[in-house]
């Protein structure tokens, strides 16, 4: 049974592997608003060439940002939507200090979840992962061992690293992660509107912190 919370309005940061999109889908589900997330809704747009979609698409060939002017758009016209109505949790927004700016003139953010993972056991979860190219199970080669080293338990076929995977990969996209999200963490936390999530526990304490966070504001 969902939740309801008025007009509640969340943004969630987290490094690359810390389960943000987890805590995210579990957070939209308890409270009845919808998850808006950044990156499905810049690859809908791609795919259905909309204005937005046409422009942004040569930045996202060559993994650069969007332009923050053509992302606020983009949101905007997305929390201005019927469903949004009753708050709305912003996943992969904003980036940079020039969209938390223009957010602020759009509305009032309610609070920031900002899950603190150490980089070194992010590297290790992402490094040590193993996929099933057929079925698309997913191993550990430490937490989640399959029974024949490098064999599918599943299906049988042998597991893949994906490239994303790769530690070079992983510590450059967290360097950047973090370079992209100190200076907002630090606007929000001056504001007071952010509380730091231990995210070195499991799925379940973690969203247990975050609904105690939310929880408390609405006192």
């Amino acid at each position: 049974m969902h939740r309801l919370v008025i007009s509640m309005k969340l943004v969630i940061f987290g490094p690359p592997s810390a389960g943000k999109g987890t805590q995210a889908q579990k957070l939209s589900k308890k409270y009845g608003i919808p998850q808006v997330a950044t990156g499905d809704l810049l690859r809908e747009h791609v795919a259905k060439k909309t204005p937005i979609g046409i422009k942004v698409k040569s930045y996202l060939d060559s993994g650069r940002l969007g332009p923050d002017d053509l992302i606020v758009q983009m949101i905007g016209e997305r929390v201005s939507k019927p469903d949004c109505i009753n708050g709305y949790l912003l996943d992969g927004f904003p980036r940079t200090i020039g969209q938390a700016q223009e957010l602020e003139k759009m509305t009032d953010i309610d609070l920031v979840l900002n899950i603190v993972v150490d980089f070194e056991a992010l590297v290790e979860r992402a490094v040590g992962r193993r996929i099933c190219p057929k079925c698309a199970a997913v191993y550990h080669v430490k937490f989640n061992v399959p029974q024949a080293q490098g064999i599918c338990d599943k299906c049988g076929s042998k597991l893949i690293q994906r490239d994303d995977d790769k530690e070079e990969t992983v510590r450059r996209r967290l360097n950047v992660y973090k370079e992209q999200t100190a200076p907002l963490v630090e606007h929000y936390r001056k504001k007071g509107r952010l509380v730091d999530i231990d995210g070195s526990s499991g799925i379940d304490a973690v969203f247990a912190q975050m609904v105690k966070a939310i929880d408390g504001i609405k006192k």
